[in-house]
């Protein structure tokens, strides 16, 4: 029997076919820009102080062809903002942590790389090397955001093999104002 590998390595070597499912995630993102949305943390360790009754609040600051900036809003910390970057490849998610004074934290742009096209209304985000690398603790990291169009935005994690699990909704039909910035934001 021969087989032939030709077709393997014409396949290699083609350019990404951008998927319909991830295009439509993306393109409800972007349809989110300029707005902001209040959020309830809905799963969550039983004894976290970081997150329970406290203002979250989501801020879809600036949008692009490839990139997304989504500050989070925690209280009065305005340390966090989620990276969404459109790739060849699929989806990416990174976390950049800032201080007070704008300087980055010594753990931040952590996150993942989407390994599959996901869903029209869901795109999962395992942890990258680079995340692995920083904090090895977070090796099994997973995040996953749920985007229901006119409903809510969920952003949640998980640790795989614990019970670690965490999920803050935004809901969507009530959008809020707010002129709130992250910390460090030059524009």
């Amino acid at each position: 029997m021969i087989l032939c590998l030709c077709s393997i390595s014409a396949f290699a070597q083609t350019k990404h076919i951008p998927d319909r499912k991830q295009d439509n995630f993306w393109t409800e993102l972007q349809k989110l820009c300029g707005k902001a949305y209040e959020g309830k943390m809905i799963a969550g360790p039983e004894n976290d102080t970081t997150f329970a009754n406290k203002t979250l609040i989501m801020r879809v600051l600036k949008c692009s062809k490839e990139q997304i900036y989504i500050p989070f809003f925690v209280g009065a910390d305005r340390s966090r903002t989620w990276i969404f970057t459109q790739h060849k490849k699929g989806l990416s998610l990174k976390h950049d942590h800032r201080h007070l004074d704008g300087k980055p934290d010594s753990i931040t742009f952590y996150g993942g790389h989407t390994t599959n096209h996901g869903s029209a209304t869901r795109q999962i985000f395992p942890a990258d090397q680079e995340t692995a690398d920083m904090l090895p603790a977070a090796i099994g990291n997973v995040w996953w955001v749920d985007l229901v169009p006119g409903e809510y935005f969920n952003y949640n994690l998980r640790r795989v093999n614990t019970d670690r699990v965490f999920t803050i909704r935004f809901d969507l039909k009530k959008e809020i104002n707010t002129e709130q910035k992250p910390w460090g934001w030059k524009e």
